[in-house]
């Protein structure tokens, strides 16, 4: 639902780089690959976790437990 704060793979720390990504990335102004390139996410398995997160929190904070 929320992007991971470190790679579940070798522990490097993403939170941190998510919103830059989102906001330069995912509105089509830039690559991804440049935008990633830029924040220093270098491994693939880093960049995979950047590239298949689906943000789902919207989603699911409509619904309450009661």
């Amino acid at each position: 639902m929320i992007i991971p704060v470190r790679c579940p793979s070798c522990g490097r720390v993403l939170g941190d780089k998510w919103e830059d990504f989102k906001e330069r990335a995912q509105d089509g102004e830039e690559d991804p690959k440049e935008v990633m390139d830029d924040l220093g996410v270098e491994s693939y398995c880093c960049r995979t976790v950047f590239l298949t997160h689906v943000d789902l929190l919207e989603d699911v904070a409509e619904y309450k437990k009661t």
